[in-house]
């Protein structure tokens, strides 16, 4: 397709921004070929986004933000490879996912990328909701390979500074990943000491956040993350409870 070549061929040039105008004026020749419109449904994360910042250059900057955390431990990981490319066959199809995920190798070979230019881009333009949702799909490809290591945690934490997520919504997300004594006290955003009233109220706070009603769109793929935080804020207010005896 037009525009993936254009924004390779940009990437190279100019680096993000060249790929940006790439992507952006290859999108519109396809457009003008009628291929624009045929293919998968689009970023499971374009319905969140502003008007100020087009699918394109989402999913541009999302394909920069992947190759960001799979490189952070120094080693390019198969698993983590596989997990990027799972989400792009279930978002777009198997022909244009391999298109798509061509470049997505050699951005991760052949380029280094600003992870505060892309955040502090998407920061300006996108909702809080999609952040979080953006962070919790990064926090799965650093653990698609069994862990993830200190360094993707640390880059991760970077990542979520410059996206301007709040570093108890940083806790809360990590720790739906990395397993702790106190996970569930994280997940809910509360100290162990909090009381019994305070951990209600936590709850009410943190399914309210993330309940899958607040997701209002026809995307399968969205509501399933909303989903599965919303059972994590579930499960660990259930080991809360038994641990206390709370009824």
């Amino acid at each position: 397709m037009i525009k993936w070549a254009a924004a390779f061929i940009g990437f190279i040039i100019r680096g993000l921004a060249g790929a940006i105008v790439g992507f952006v004026l290859g999108s519109f020749l396809d457009s003008l070929g009628g291929s624009g419109s045929k293919g998968g449904g689009g970023s499971v994360f374009s319905d969140f986004t502003r008007q100020s910042v087009s699918p394109a250059d989402f999913e541009l900057n999302l394909l920069s933000l992947c190759s960001i955390v799979i490189k952070a431990d120094g080693q390019v990981s198969q698993r983590e490879l596989d997990y990027v490319r799972q989400y792009f066959l279930s978002t777009y199809g198997k022909e244009k996912a391999n298109t798509i995920f061509k470049t997505f190798n050699d951005v991760i070979k052949k380029r280094e990328i600003s992870t505060e230019r892309i955040c502090t881009y998407l920061a300006q333009r996108t909702r809080y909701e999609v952040r979080l949702q953006l962070l919790h799909f990064l926090f799965g490809i650093a653990q698609a390979d069994g862990q993830v290591s200190k360094a993707e945690v640390s880059k991760l934490r970077e990542i979520a500074q410059y996206l301007r997520v709040g570093p108890y919504d940083f806790e809360s997300i990590m720790a739906m990943f990395i397993k702790s004594a106190d996970n569930a006290y994280k997940i809910l955003e509360i100290e162990k000491s909090a009381t019994d009233d305070e951990v209600k109220k936590a709850y009410r706070k943190m399914a309210k956040k993330y309940h899958p009603d607040r997701v209002v769109m026809e995307n399968e793929a969205i509501k399933k993350g909303a989903e599965e935080k919303f059972k994590e804020v579930q499960k660990a207010y259930e080991t809360i409870q038994k641990e206390r005896g709370m009824s």
